[in-house]
C-alpha cells in the first residue's frame, strides 16, 4: 500500500477535524455499514471494503466520510480515475470539510500523470492554517515531487509517446509475484525469479518463441534452486553464465552474496562464490554482468557508501579474477538506495532505481550514459508515465534497445506483481546491439585458436569491446547499430584479421555468424586488407584506415624478422597505365605510412598489379569493388 497512515487519516477525518455537515444528523443504519467498512479496511480488505462503503452512502448521501473513505479506497487500489471522481463529489458536498483531502486528492492527481492539478490541490493543502509537522512534511515532499513532474513535463514534450505495457500472461506470470527479468541478447532465453512460501524465491526460465510468445515457465534445473533464500538473477548475453544473489549457500562470506553458475553440457554447474574482491559480510545483490563480461554492476549496503544501498563495479582482469569492487561514485549514489542495476548489451547505458534522486515519488527509474573517456553522465529520470508515484522495480531492455520489461502489480495482474514488456521512449533508448558469434581457428589444421577479437569504433578509432575466446576458439560479442566498426583477431603467430562493418547508414541483419581462419606467419602467408581505403582516384589514405594500418603495424612489430610485400590492385575501369600507376603509389603509401611509424625499410616492399589480378567479376559494381583492394604478402622471415 502506498501509505498505511493515509489510510488511517481517511478513516478518522470525520472525529479529527471540525466537521461542517452535522454526523448526528446522518442515517444510523448508513453509520452502521460505514462502520462495518472500517473494519474491513483496516484489516486491508478493501474490495470487500467498497461495496459497504457504496451502500452507506446509498442509504444517506449526505454522509460525506463514507464518499471520501470510498475514494481513499479505490486509491489504495490505484484506480485513481474513480478516486478522483469521488473525491471530487466529497468537495461538491462540503467544500470546508474536503480541505484535508487535498492531500491524497493530490496523489491520485498525481497518479494518472496530472500533476499540474495535483500540485494546484497539495498547495491548498499546505495553506491550512496550523497544520501539524507530519502534515506539513509531507505536503512538502509531495510538492518536490509535482513540481518535478511538471517540468519534466515541460523539458521533454512527448505527447506522442504512448505507455501501453503488456502482460506476459500466463505462461510466464502466475498469483505469486515475477520480477527481475533478465534476457540473452538473442531473446532466446528469459530468466526471472518468483516469489514462493514465506521468504522463498526461485529462478524461473521460459523459451522467447519466433512469434515473441513465451514457453510455459519452468524452475531452472540445478542445485541453485536447492537453497530456499535467493534474489535477483541475470543470465549473461550469450546464455553461458548466471549472476544470482543467495543467501546460506556454501561458502558464504556474510549476508546475501553474488554467484555465478556456468551453463555446461549436463546442465547449470554448482553456484560459485564470486569472492572478497566482490562480495562483502553485508549485503550484496542485485547482479548486471556486462555483455563482454569484463564488468560486474551490483548493489550493497557495506560501509563507505553514500547512503543506504550503492552501486559498485567489479572488473575481470585478464587471469579471470576481478578487481576488488568500487563504488560508483556520487554523481550516481545518494544518501538514499540505489538498487537493480542493468547494463544494456551496447555496454554504455545503465539503467537502475533510486529513491535519493528528484522524481515523481519513492523509487524511481534512471539512466547514465558512458561516454568515450569511460566516465558516466548524470543520471536521467526516465519521466512518466514509466515512472509513477509508486516504487519502480527492476528493468531490462531487449538487445533492439526499445523492448523493455519490468515488474508491476498494475490491475490485470495474476497476482501480486507480474512482468510486463513495453516500448521505450525514444529518448531513453540504448543503442540498437546485434552480435557476432563464431569460431577462431587455424587455417590448416582446422583446430580451434584462443585470440583476442576486438572492436573498435571508426569515428575515433577507440575500441569499444574487446574479448577473449574460450580454449577452442569460440566467441560472442555485441555489435551496437548507428555506427561503422572494425572487427579484428589478433593472435600471436598468426596474421591478424580485419573486417569492416558499416553500420551507420543501413539497416542490419540479426545476428552474424562469422567463423574465421587464421593463416600462420609463414612464407607466402598473405591477407587482403579490406579496410584499406582511399579517396576515389587518389592514393590518399582515408582515416578509417588508420584501425587495421595499426593491426599490420602490431604485426610486424610482433615478429621482427617478417618481411613484407604490399600489393596494390585496381577494377578494370580506366586505362591500364593509369590503373597501375594507382594502384603503384597506393600500395607505396601503405609503406610510407610503416616506415613513418618506425619500421626498417629494408623490410617492407611495394608492387603495383592494376587489374592484372582480378578476385570477382569486373561486371558489377560488387565485383569491383572486391577487386579494388590492398594486400600484403609475407617474402620473407629470417
Amino acid at each position: 500500500m502506498k501509505n498505511l497512515l493515509l489510510i488511517c487519516f481517511l478513516l478518522v477525518g470525520a472525529n479529527t477535524f471540525a466537521q461542517v455537515y452535522d454526523s448526528d444528523k446522518i442515517n444510523p443504519r448508513a453509520i452502521d455499514m460505514y462502520e462495518r467498512a472500517v473494519v474491513k479496511l483496516r484489516d486491508g480488505e478493501i474490495r470487500e471494503a467498497i461495496p459497504m462503503l457504496k451502500k452507506a452512502f446509498e442509504m444517506d448521501n449526505k454522509y460525506a466520510d463514507a464518499i471520501l473513505s470510498l475514494a481513499g479506497a479505490y486509491g489504495e487500489l490505484k484506480d485513481y480515475q474513480s478516486a478522483i471522481t469521488h473525491y471530487e463529489q466529497g468537495r461538491q458536498m462540503d467544500t470546508s470539510y474536503f480541505r484535508y483531502y487535498y492531500l491524497p486528492y493530490s496523489i491520485n492527481l498525481a497518479g494518472l500523470g496530472k500533476f499540474d492539478q495535483a500540485l494546484d490541490a497539495i498547495n491548498r493543502f499546505l495553506t491550512i492554517p496550523q497544520l501539524n509537522e507530519r502534515s506539513t512534511k509531507s505536503g512538502q515532499y509531495r510538492k518536490r515531487n509535482y513540481e518535478f513532474g511538471v517540468n519534466y513535463a515541460k523539458k521533454k514534450n512527448t505527447p506522442s509517446y504512448v505507455f501501453a505495457p503488456r502482460n506476459l500472461g500466463d505462461s510466464v506470470n502466475s498469483p505469486r509475484s515475477e520480477y527481475y527479468p533478465s534476457i540473452t541478447i538473442n531473446d532466446s532465453m528469459f530468466v526471472f525469479t518468483r516469489r514462493g512460501e514465506g521468504f522463498r524465491e526461485d529462478f524461473y526460465e521460459s523459451t522467447i518463441q519466433p512469434d515473441k510468445t513465451y514457453s510455459r515457465a519452468k524452475l531452472i534445473q540445478g542445485d541453485i534452486n536447492l537453497e530456499p533464500s535467493k534474489g535477483a538473477i541475470n543470465i549473461s548475453q550469450d546464455g553461458e553464465w548466471l549472476l544470482f544473489a543467495g543467501y546460506n549457500f556454501p561458502g558464504g562470506l556474510g549476508d546475501f552474496d553474488l554467484y555465478t553458475s556456468y551453463y555446461t553440457p549436463t546442465g547449470w554447474s554448482d553456484a560459485v562464490n564470486m569472492g572478497r574482491a566482490i562480495n562483502s559480510d553485508f549485503w550484496d545483490s542485485s547482479p548486471s554482468l556486462s555483455p563482454d563480461k569484463k564488468a560486474l554492476y551490483f548493489s550493497s549496503n557495506r560501509p563507505g557508501g553514500y547512503g543506504g544501498k550503492d552501486l559498485y563495479v567489479s572488473y575481470r582482469q585478464p587471469n579471470g579474477r576481478w578487481s576488488q569492487a568500487a563504488n560508483m561514485g556520487p554523481n550516481i549514489n545518494t544518501p538514499g538506495d540505489e538498487l537493480a542495476p542493468f547494463i544494456h548489451a551496447d555496454n554504455a547505458t545503465l539503467y537502475f532505481t533510486s529513491d535519493g534522486l528528484p522524481g515523481y515519488g519513492n523509487s524511481d527509474i534512471y539512466l547514465c550514459r558512458k561516454g568515450p573517456d569511460n566516465s558516466w553522465s548524470i543520471p536521467e529520470n526516465l519521466g512518466y508515465p514509466i515512472n509513477t508515484i509508486e516504487s519502480e522495480g527492476s528493468l531490462f531492455v531487449a538487445a533492439d534497445g526499445k523492448t523493455a520489461f519490468y515488474s508491476s502489480d498494475r490491475s490485470d495482474s495474476r497476482g501480486a506483481l507480474d512482468l510486463y514488456t513495453f516500448e521505450l521512449r525514444e529518448d531513453v533508448r540504448p543503442a540498437r546491439t546485434l552480435f557476432v558469434q563464431g569460431k577462431v581457428f587455424d587455417k590448416k589444421t582446422g583446430k580451434g585458436i584462443p585470440s583476442t577479437v576486438e572492436l573498435v569504433d571508426n569515428s575515433n578509432q577507440q575500441s569499444v569491446t574487446k574479448v577473449q575466446t574460450d580454449e577452442t576458439g569460440n566467441y560472442f560479442m555485441t555489435l551496437p547499430v548507428g555506427k561503422d566498426y572494425t572487427f579484428s583477431v589478433n593472435r600471436k603467430g598468426y596474421l591478424f584479421f580485419s573486417e569492416l562493418y558499416p553500420l551507420s547508414n543501413r539497416a542490419a541483419d540479426s545476428t552474424y555468424k562469422k567463423d574465421i581462419p587464421l593463416m600462420a606467419v609463414e612464407l607466402n602467408a598473405s591477407v587482403i586488407l579490406k579496410n584499406i581505403l582511399f579517396e576515389t582516384n587518389s592514393a590518399r589514405l582515408q582515416n578509417i584506415s588508420l584501425v587495421e594500418l595499426n593491426r599490420l603495424l602490431q604485426l610486424m612489430e610482433e615478429n621482427p624478422t617478417v618481411k613484407v610485400q604490399i600489393n596494390g590492385h585496381t577494377d578494370n575501369v580506366g586505362k591500364p597505365a593509369d590503373n597501375l600507376a594507382l594502384s603503384t603509389s597506393r600500395a607505396k603509401s601503405v609503406v610510407d605510412y610503416l616506415t613513418s611509424k618506425g619500421v626498417d625499410p629494408k623490410r617492407l616492399s611495394f608492387k603495383g598489379l592494376g587489374a592484372t589480378k582480378p578476385i570477382a567479376d569486373n561486371k558489377t559494381e560488387e565485383g569491383r569493388a572486391q577487386n579494388r583492394r590492398t594486400e600484403f604478402v609475407i617474402i620473407g622471415n629470417s
